[in-house]
């Protein structure tokens, strides 16, 4: 009888190793898809002037995880939030000939997708302006907000606006207009002609405040800035 369970016990372990040993990895589940790389844009850079309105944009190769084969996506628009998107084309390669409207302020960004149909995430937004025949003085490009971020919230009595502001002509001495308020059209000026990219502003608590730059340069050009919103805690 101590023989026979002697020989059950032996019998039984390679059973528990050999199911211990099933269940410890498969190894042929599914491959996850992951999106390609984000780009960086290379021409036109930031805040050009550009002699033609025939463009040869280029842009840093996308690198995809998977090995998919990538396209890319330009996008261009009439303003710096890409909602008024004025051209959208495909590429295979990072290099897209575009031809555009003479004479005006546009911005741009790259998108990767690959071949399943992910897409990463867009590159950073450039401004340009296409040159127009006989034109001397183009408008400045319209603001770039620096902070409170969009649809951020703050703490305090007072917050400081900052912008970023550039103009294709080199030399002039931008100027801006800020409107601050409540309501979210703001129509309040709350600081005019200023030639800093700050501008401090009393803030109450529970309360959400629009605001926006208009940018003007020393011929009286002026570009109308979009609309920006905080929330006080």
């Amino acid at each position: 009888m101590i023989k026979a369970i002697k020989n059950i016990a032996l019998f039984s372990i390679p059973l528990f190793v050999a199911c211990g040993g099933g269940s410890s990895s498969s190894g042929g589940g599914e491959v996850v898809n992951e999106a390609p790389s984000k780009v960086d844009l290379e021409y036109p850079t930031e805040n050009l002037l550009c002699i033609d309105n025939t463009i040869t944009f280029n842009w840093t190769d996308a690198t995809d995880p998977n090995n998919d084969a990538v396209t890319y996506k330009v996008e261009i628009s009439k303003n710096r939030d890409m909602t008024n998107i004025v051209k959208t084309e495909t590429a295979n390669t990072s290099e897209l000939s575009i031809t555009l409207e003479k004479g005006v302020a546009l911005y741009w960004r790259v998108t990767a997708t690959d071949s399943k149909g992910k897409s990463g995430d867009a590159s950073s937004v450039f401004a340009f302006y296409t040159k127009g025949t006989g034109v001397v003085n183009a408008a400045p490009f319209t603001a770039e907000l620096t902070s409170p971020a969009m649809d951020s919230s703050v703490s305090g009595t007072t917050v400081s606006l900052e912008w970023k502001g550039a103009d294709s002509n080199t030399g002039d001495t931008l100027k801006y207009d800020v409107y601050f308020g409540e309501d979210a059209d703001p129509k309040t000026k709350e600081g005019s002609l200023l030639t800093t990219n700050t501008l401090n502003v009393t803030v109450a608590s529970g309360k959400t405040y629009y605001w926006k730059v208009n940018t003007i340069d020393d011929s009286g050009a002026k570009s109308i800035g979009q609309i920006w919103s905080f929330k006080v805690n």
